[in-house]
């Protein structure tokens, strides 16, 4: 218990104090995540949404797939983008190993199945007169996904906050393909591991509320904006 009261004032103390190392750990994350949120949401949603709107042979088992992927784990994402990234890949020659883009193409990965999976289960739940309505008013294809999208708002605002909370806590994939390399890919959770390791569990602990504190932030300016717009 003292451990723990010990890590919340320190934590709190990193906060307010402006604590170099930390502010730039928490600006990696932020950055790392925020990104790779944002492409799996671009990405993610006009497939989920195509999957969803459209019938096709073996469409079932396409849901089933993604909805396999909500559990794939990190260290088998971090391996597969590392043997494409690595100088013996079939990408090496980006020079993207090791770099913040690397996390990001792991954290997208990791994203995408999450997006597209929600939004499937978005777009379903929708009463199927309303598209039926658009179409009978002379809706275009266009105009009827606009007007899907509209009424699968706030489930698909549930899916990007969902994809948020998969990328940001997770460690293996992050550890792998950025290197922990301080200043430059070390985020939050990479930097517990590390302290973890080193036998530091209070400035681990620290870090651990660190990362809550910030999901609890952005999650609840998303679900605020959720809130705006319905």
């Amino acid at each position: 218990m003292g451990d723990l009261v010990t890590a919340l004032s320190q934590a709190i103390s990193w906060l307010f104090t402006g604590h170099r190392e930390v502010y730039d750990i928490i600006w990696v994350s932020v950055k790392v995540v925020m990104i790779a949120t944002l492409l799996a949401t671009l990405l993610g949603v006009p497939v989920g949404v195509g999957i969803a709107s459209n019938q096709f042979y073996g469409k079932r088992l396409v849901v089933a797939i993604f909805n396999t992927l909500l559990s794939m784990p990190t260290v088998v994402v971090g391996l597969t983008v590392y043997a494409f990234l690595s100088r013996r890949g079939p990408l090496g020659e980006l020079g993207l190993l090791f770099t913040p883009w690397a996390v990001i193409i792991g954290d997208v990965i990791l994203a995408f199945p999450i997006v597209v999976a929600f939004s499937i289960a978005a777009v379903q739940g929708i009463d199927p007169r309303i598209r039926e309505t658009a179409l009978s008013l002379g809706a275009g294809s266009t105009r009827v996904v606009w007007t899907v999208l509209g009424e699968a708002r706030l489930a698909i605002c549930a899916a990007v906050v969902a994809a948020f909370g998969r990328i940001i806590a997770e460690v293996g994939a992050a550890a792998m393909l950025g290197g922990n390399i301080r200043g430059y890919t070390r985020t939050i959770t990479t930097a517990m591991a590390l302290e973890t390791s080193k036998g530091e569990f209070t400035l681990g602990l620290a870090l651990g509320i660190v990362l809550l504190i910030i999901a609890f932030i952005v999650n609840t300016t998303l679900y605020f904006l959720q809130g705006k717009t319905s």
